[in-house]
């Protein structure tokens, strides 16, 4: 028996929709550590690892480790008939060949549910090696997505560069180039540098 209850719902639904242009369909394990998936994207680019800790939701039950193939495009469906508040129940019998949404409003004035029948995927899990990293930059991820989009526009690739100084983001391409530089920022919400190699 899969029962698993997540107060704060528009989280997974933020989650699938940053990854189903990335992965069509794709298994989701579950075990007593947490609710995660890995997949790769059909041109093997990118590869994609989640994991929700079980401390995350407000009621966890796994009876058993679980896999459960789904289309993620459809789960997506399925999760914007959720309101923005909703909280979101997913369960699942053992054995059985479908999982169910439950979304219920915060003053419980509304609750709906959807069946999704579950897939059979064959996938491999991948081994993601530690790698020490010369420089971590942490930003806001409105921030990183409106840079992309400006350099857009003049370039198809963007290049990374991380100094004392700060993160240059650089494109080039038929109409000119472009250079963005964040500076480093001991605030919450903005840029953060940490150097692992002392030569940068």
């Amino acid at each position: 028996m899969l029962e698993l209850r997540l107060v704060q719902g528009s989280l997974l639904k933020k989650l699938l929709e940053a990854i189903k242009d990335l992965v069509t369909d794709a298994n989701f394990d579950c075990s007593a550590t947490g609710f995660s998936l890995q997949a790769m994207d059909s041109s093997h680019v990118a590869l994609v690892s989640l994991l929700l800790r079980s401390e995350a939701f407000e009621h966890y039950r796994c009876d058993r480790n679980i896999s459960m193939g789904l289309n993620l495009s459809n789960m997506a469906k399925v999760l914007r008939c959720s309101g923005p508040d909703d909280i979101i129940t997913l369960k699942a019998d053992d054995g059985g060949d479908s999982l169910t949404f439950m979304f219920e409003s915060p003053n419980q004035d509304k609750i709906a549910d959807f069946e999704m029948k579950l897939m059979d995927i064959d996938s491999e899990h991948l081994g993601i090696p530690d790698t020490e990293y010369q420089a971590i930059v942490r930003m806001p991820s409105a921030e990183f997505a409106r840079i992309c989009k400006d350099l857009s526009g003049i370039g198809d690739t963007i290049a990374i560069s991380v100094t004392k100084e700060g993160v240059k983001f650089s494109t080039r391409g038929d109409i000119g180039s472009a250079n963005i530089v964040c500076r480093q920022n001991t605030s919450v919400d903005k840029v953060r540098f940490q150097f692992q190699d002392s030569s940068l």
